[in-house]
């Protein structure tokens, strides 16, 4: 009865006993399932690895509370390389992998079998360039956790594909399975938010883990690696290792191939920029490194012997330009510049104040002129020329006698006039107060350089020169035991002259004649023969020709030996800072002995093989001495004729004097004898002395150190050849300041023709580059190229600190 008051106040139908049963289930449900869904968000789950070894394994923590997990924080270090041979290769990440360039980063054996994972004891498997496995074929299916592993420790980045991206550090099935244990106990709910927390951590965790390796600067201990790559993992890969290297580098030659091409692609200029500066030095734009060196001229204790003349080079070349004059102009073509030059070009006027009167140089407008006279030879230069060759008929200008040096050589007109008799003349003259006398001579197209007949012997070797001319040359021959003129013997050649126009051959004057006397002595005593002394009556001067001996009959019969003969030991070929030997070298015995003989008549004597070399003797490029020279000869003829008269471009009526910076038996210099041009040939002092076949030949040239500067003013040749001259240089010097110098020696619209590998080719391309020269012509082939550079007018501005 109460139960029917209820329900009708209430307006509700009385419940069955089932229906409430069910009700209270449900609350229990619902409340038991709350409960456990706050112990689920609270709690933290640990999840065992399984071991695969006898190695008690860790187990591996897993945050449910927080949507990052140190899973995640673990894989990322390891991604970067982080295990113990990546670490201690210091391959964290693309910008450490110069620390792996030392090979004594590769790690200790013993410590690596203590401490690092299975995988980590084979480091000649684990690592492999991405653009060599790009080239193989596709590994099988197995293979391909293996292949991940290396690039990881080679520190390749993670997001190089999609299963990279989306890995916890965990490999293959362990991750699946950590994931689907995990979600049992997950509803799809925080299912949702471990995914969607899952993208932000890819997001963001990669640069949040190099920023902790850099801060920190220490790498993980090899036992946090362990936790992440479980040892069934390091199963597999190990299955497919191998003790042997296969098409696997090892990390020790891979990192050194690394340094090597590092060390590459600096010196090759593509990544290197040059900054240049003009030089500064009191020469301002006659600048000449080892004649203008006035810290080490101010140190000499005497200049009695005009020391401070010869060369004084800076310990490192200088890496300067030399500013060009102002107004500078192309220089007019030979062989009009034998007789007029632009004053522009070379402006100096005191030579021709002070010479004048002897026709050596006027100064016309814009023009220096030079009538062709000099001191002996006020009318001429030609005239004098023909005065010898009637005085003494076996002087046989052009054929018997081909090269000549002449000594104290002024403006060089008397060089100039001789190729009209098809004679060539080393003139040289020192860079001192009848100012700038070799520039002059080089700037009207006269071979020239700038030396000094002082306490070292000149560059050239032993008895070469056909005849020795000194007129007015301003040397004491006969002082000192005669030092200077025994200088002049071991250079000319037996049976050779020497021709002295000087006021003590023809002048009466107290001191004329005591000099007479002097060198009357002298050349007696050295077995000089006088076989002329005649006059010049349209010039009102004199002249003497002496000839030397042929053999040592003289040299046996003299009753004093003075001057002596130089000892057995002495090398009268050896010329580069040799000092001066006031004695007499023993001439060459034997048929077959360089020297001997004279050389065949010109021009004959340009192609054919010096006597003196046969096959006894292995040649410059490994064939008997004799086929060496004749295939050289071939060589140079070919590519002369078919690649640099008709394959580049170059206009060889616009070029005069040409520098072969690296000559061998002149054979590039023979090969141009149809073009109207002389070749000045080089035999750098570190490569085979040959320069005497080039003298045999009717050619010239002088020994020289390209890590120095070259005795001439700058902008003084037109075209300069080198034949891998720059790679040898390399182990020697640096290539910066021989460019420097190479660009001081050029002139303007100059051309630089390299034949050298491709590597020092791309290098001197990129210097070129940065000075602003034209690449006419670039070329390689078999690791071997070609290079044609041609110089500008390009200068800098800013000008270098005091030197």
């Amino acid at each position: 009865m109460a139960f029917g008051r209820g329900a009708k106040m209430d307006g509700r139908r009385p419940s069955s006993p089932s229906s409430s049963m069910c009700t209270t289930t449900t609350v229990v449900v619902f409340v038991a399932l709350c409960l456990v869904g706050a112990w689920m968000m609270t709690s933290t789950t640990v999840f065992p690895v399984e071991p695969t070894s006898n190695k008690k394994s860790e187990p591996i923590e897993v945050s449910t509370s927080n949507k990052k997990t140190e899973v995640k924080d673990q894989r990322a270090e390891v991604g970067f390389g982080e295990t113990d041979e990546a670490a201690k290769s210091g391959s964290v990440s693309s910008e450490k992998f110069e620390d792996t360039d030392n090979n004594d980063n590769v790690p200790d054996e013993s410590h690596s079998n203590r401490d690092a994972p299975e995988e980590e004891k084979f480091p000649e498997n684990t690592m492999e360039k991405p653009v060599e496995m790009a080239e193989e074929k596709e590994p099988p299916k197995e293979k391909e956790d293996s292949k991940d592993s290396f690039d990881d420790a080679n520190g390749k980045s993670e997001g190089q594909s999609a299963k990279e991206g989306g890995e916890t550090g965990q490999s293959g099935d362990e991750e699946e399975k950590s994931t689907t244990d995990n979600d049992v106990e997950k509803s799809d709910g925080e299912k949702k938010e471990d995914q969607e927390g899952k993208s932000e951590d890819d997001a963001t965790e990669q640069p949040q883990i190099e920023e902790k390796v850099e801060e920190s600067g220490e790498k993980e201990p090899a036992a946090k690696a362990n936790e992440v790559f479980p040892d069934g993992a390091q199963s597999e890969l190990l299955k497919e290792s191998n003790t042997e290297n296969g098409s696997f580098p090892t990390q020790a030659a891979e990192s050194k191939n690394e340094k090597e091409a590092q060390a590459a692609s600096k010196s090759s200029g593509d990544e290197i920029t040059y900054s240049w500066k003009l030089c500064n030095s009191s020469a301002v734009t006659d600048y000449i490194p080892c004649l203008d060196n006035e810290k080490a001229i101010k140190k000499l204790h005497s200049t009695k012997h005009y020391e401070h003349r010869e060369r004084h080079c800076p310990a490192e070349p200088p890496t300067c330009l030399v500013p060009l004059p102002e107004g500078y102009k192309h220089p007019i073509e030979w062989p009009k510049s034998r007789d007029k030059v632009w004053y522009s070009n070379v402006p100096h006027t005191k030579l021709a104040e002070y010479k004048g009167h002897q026709n050596w140089v006027k100064v016309s407008g814009d023009h220096l002129l030079f009538p062709g006279g000099g001191t002996q030879f006020k009318n001429g230069a030609l005239h004098y020329i023909d005065t010898i060759q009637q005085a003494l008929p076996d002087i046989a200008w052009g054929k018997r006698s081909r090269v000549i040096l002449d000594v104290g050589c002024g403006v060089a007109s008397f060089g100039g006039y001789m190729f009209d008799r098809d004679v060539l003349t080393m003139s040289f003259a020192p860079k001192d107060e009848h100012e700038a006398q070799v520039q002059f001579a080089l700037e009207r197209g006269i071979p020239a350089i700038s030396a000094v007949m002082g306490t070292k012997r000149l560059p050239y070797p032993s008895r070469v020169f056909d005849v020795i001319h000194c007129a007015r040359c301003r040397v004491p021959w006969h002082i000192e035991g005669g030092k200077l003129l025994l200088e002049l013997n071991r250079l000319l050649r037996p049976g050779g002259y020497f021709v002295w126009s000087a006021t003590p051959v023809y002048q009466k004057l107290p001191e004329d004649v005591e000099i007479w006397n002097a060198m009357s002595s002298l050349t007696k005593s050295m077995c000089w023969k006088m076989v002329k002394k005649t006059k010049d009556t349209l010039n009102q001067v004199g002249m003497a020709i002496y000839q030397k001996p042929m053999d040592n009959n003289c040299y046996e019969k003299r009753s004093e030996d003075s001057p002596p003969l130089c000892k057995e030991t002495d090398d009268a070929d050896a010329a580069w800072n040799v000092p001066l030997q006031a004695c007499i070298p023993k001439l060459p015995i034997g048929p077959s002995v360089r020297g001997s003989k004279w050389p065949e008549m010109w021009p004959q004597r340009l192609e054919k093989t010096p006597f003196w070399i046969d096959g006894s003797r292995v040649g410059v490029y490994g064939k008997p001495a004799n086929e060496d020279f004749e295939a050289d000869y071939a060589h140079w003829k070919r590519v002369v004729s078919k690649s640099y008269v008709n394959g580049m471009g170059i206009d060889w009526s616009k070029v005069r004097n040409v520098m072969d910076m690296r000559a061998v038996y002149g054979g590039f210099a023979a090969a141009l004898r149809d073009q109207k041009v002389w070749v000045m040939n080089i035999v750098p002092i570190d490569s085979p002395d040959t320069l005497p076949i080039v003298y045999e030949r009717g050619l010239f040239g002088m020994y020289h150190d390209w890590c120095e500067s070259f005795s001439t003013y700058p902008r003084t040749y037109d075209l300069l050849h080198a034949d891998h001259l720059f790679s040898k240089l390399k182990k020697r010097c640096k290539l910066l300041g021989v460019f420097a110098e190479v660009d001081r020696i050029l002139r303007p619209e100059g051309k630089l023709i390299v034949r050298d590998n491709a590597e020092t080719i791309s290098e001197l391309e990129g210097m070129a580059k940065s000075l602003q020269w034209e690449v006419r012509m670039t070329y390689a082939k078999d690791k071997e190229g070609l290079l044609c550079v041609q110089k500008t007018t390009w200068r800098p501005k800013e000008i270098e600190a005091s030197m």
